[in-house]
């Protein structure tokens, strides 16, 4: 083996892993060879005979090498599977699943215009290597410490100040935390509902929460969500017709309208919740992304209702760290317990590490001061997505005023589902019809206002239009010659 590079600053116990990983992979040691002994090697290359023990346990870890007892170290036999063609799919083509694993999987090629996500350049400078070292240091005991199953009292308080910043009545004793808004829906259903349960929805409204209800084998019905809250007369004759155990909804930044929720819309709501003993679960996951003169002036069930009936749930994944996985619930002590006792039988607890970074964040003024770079940008992303798209042809109506989404309804005489297969064979990733709790909806795409601002996708949009419209006029003239 050649000498090591003593002037690199890539460890001596590293240079020989990969010097002898690639003889291996070269075929320069071929299957069954014996390696110099641990001593032999350290001789010939100067270094200590622990650096080379570090290298060979390493090599034996990653499957390349063997150990034979006393007699060394030998070239292992390869045993690794032939490469997939592709990569896994966890849902079929354009369902809720699917579209969920196209925003995270981050496939070069592809525009995520529909997707929930914020891309990555916008968020990895939130979290500093020096704010990690700082939130583990919180930590007796390090990566050996335990997180407590509802969650780091010091974090939940910080949590609990958050709230009440927002209007919302809470201690530190009302607050749960989880691994983001999925798991949230997941301990709700967990927690309060059974097989055969009606539960109301939002639609349009969240898929993957459509998704987590089939599986639960509930009855799910959906209430109409309009520009200034679900639609209450639809809401009144379903509480009435089908006696249901719990609402979800959304009341600042719906996803995927983006629409809010007036005062007086959500007090009818809790109106009828108590009359119909109806349970709501509040999703508030997109509301950290509401910043300048509306932040202030918005409404939540929670902070009306002061938490009595309601369970509300938001998640710092969306706009922090898609890595950090903290999201956090409230709840009054009889509905938190419950929630409490299905988390610990499904995950048992949350990450120290992840709590401890997130304290760090919050407690040092970070994550505000991000917050309000991030709504800037998103401000200006929304205005230059809603030109683009309004360029293209696409009819926005009642824009959200913050947020990541808009929801555009396509012109007349095309088909949302042609649209989307199209779009996703150019390698843009649309989706319309999975966020209508009947996936039925044939009018309507939500757009990332991030993503949505690439010129390839108006480009794209444009040409369909053409597309169709000139199918159209052919259709037309054909029917008229055979008159």
């Amino acid at each position: 083996m050649a000498p090591l590079d003593r002037s690199s600053d890539v460890p001596l116990a590293d240079q020989i892993e990969s010097r002898l990983a690639a003889l291996i992979a070269s075929g320069q040691l071929p299957t069954g060879a014996r390696l110099s002994s641990i001593r032999a090697l350290a001789s010939q290359l100067s270094v200590s005979p622990n650096t080379v023990v570090t290298a060979y346990d390493r090599l034996v870890a990653r499957g390349l090498v063997e150990t034979r007892g006393t007699a060394g170290f030998f070239v292992a036999e390869s045993n690794a599977p032939e490469a997939l063609p592709s990569q896994l799919e966890a849902g079929e083509a354009h369902d809720a699943v699917w579209l969920a694993q196209q925003a995270h999987d981050q496939r070069a090629s592809l525009l995520p215009a529909s997707s929930g996500a914020l891309p990555v350049s916008w968020l990895e400078d939130a979290i500093p290597a020096a704010v990690v070292q700082r939130g583990l240091a919180r930590s007796v005991g390090g990566m050996a410490a335990r997180c407590p199953p509802q969650g780091m009292p010091e974090l939940r308080e910080r949590i609990a100040m958050l709230m009440r910043g927002q209007g919302i009545a809470v201690d530190a004793s009302r607050v749960l935390s989880c691994y983001g808004g999925t798991h949230a829906i997941d301990l709700i259903c967990r927690a309060f509902l059974k097989p055969g349960d009606a539960v109301l929805v939002e639609t349009p409204g969240y898929h993957l929460l459509f998704d987590r209800l089939r599986e639960a084998g509930v009855k799910m019905i959906g209430i109409a969500r309009r520009h200034d809250g679900i639609d209450l007369d639809q809401l009144e004759a379903a509480c009435i017709e089908h006696r249901p155990r719990l609402l979800f909804i959304q009341s600042v930044l719906h996803n995927p309208t983006g629409w809010g929720s007036s005062a007086a819309n959500l007090h009818r709501v809790l109106m009828l919740a108590e009359r119909h003993h109806l349970l709501l679960a509040e999703d508030d996951v997109h509301g950290h992304f509401l910043g300048g003169p509306h932040a202030g002036s918005v409404t939540r069930l929670a902070q009306l209702a002061e938490l009595r009936g309601v369970v509300y749930y938001s998640s710092f994944c969306k706009a922090l760290s898609p890595a950090l996985r903290v999201g956090y619930m409230a709840a009054e002590p009889t509905l938190l317990k419950a929630l409490l006792r299905a988390k610990i039988q499904s995950v048992l607890t949350t990450a120290t590490l992840n709590e401890n970074v997130l304290l760090e964040l919050l407690a040092s003024g970070r994550f505000r001061k991000h917050l309000d770079r991030l709504q800037q940008k998103l401000a200006a992303a929304r205005q230059v997505s809603t030109r683009a798209l309004r360029g293209a042809g696409l009819l926005l109506d009642r824009p959200a005023e913050g947020g990541l989404f808009l929801w555009g309804e396509l012109p007349a005489g095309v088909d949302a589902d042609t649209l989307v297969k199209d779009a996703y064979r150019q390698h843009i990733l649309l989706a319309g019809a999975a966020f209508d709790v009947a996936n039925a909806d044939q009018r309507h795409l939500r757009f990332n206002v991030v993503h949505a601002q690439h010129p390839r996708l108006a480009e794209f949009l444009s040409q369909r239009w053409q597309a169709s419209s000139q199918a159209q006029q052919l259709i037309r003239r054909a029917a008229e010659r055979s008159r």
